[in-house]
């Protein structure tokens, strides 16, 4: 199963950038063991102008349209499922092992995810109910697949 990371805003410069792309480039390395595939990022930009909600509704289509119709679809948002590592990796691989070919996780930007991509989800997740710097969601959604594929191999890294 290929995974797309799509994401509202670029990620600046610094150590959140060099750690999230050293999560993704070990994912990339070690997921195929376990048919996860890292097929890249998808960076959009920001909305501007209008109210939150234009924002978010123009966000939301090119996010939609960056994914595709046929990709299962994660969205985090802080009002989502929370979910154990272990519990996290075990829905990728039932997702991969029900013949799932694509699935994208989507970040939404400042605003967050409008409510038509959080309906069309097939998991709304969150990574707890704090709100967290964009930045920071990135390198723990890279930590968390890497982790999942770990999991998934019964590589050390994870001890629970």
């Amino acid at each position: 199963m290929k995974l797309t990371i799509a994401a509202v805003g670029r990620m600046k410069s610094g150590p959140e950038r060099e750690l999230a792309e050293r999560y993704l480039a070990r994912l990339k390395k070690t997921g195929g063991a376990v048919a996860l595939d890292y097929a890249g990022l998808v960076e959009l930009p920001e909305g501007r102008g209008g109210t939150a909600d234009e924002r978010k509704r123009d966000e939301a289509a090119r996010l939609a349209a960056a994914v595709g119709e046929s990709a299962v679809v994660i969205a985090l948002d802080e009002r989502g499922k929370t979910l154990s590592s272990e519990e996290f990796a075990s829905d990728l691989a039932g997702r991969r092992d029900a013949g799932a070919r694509d699935l994208a996780l989507l970040i939404g930007g400042p605003d967050g995810l409008a409510d038509s991509l959080r309906q069309r989800a097939d998991l709304t997740l969150s990574f707890g109910r704090m709100t967290l710097p964009h930045q920071l969601v990135r390198v723990v959604l890279a930590e968390q697949l890497y982790r999942a594929v770990t999991i998934l191999s019964g590589h050390p890294y994870h001890r629970a």
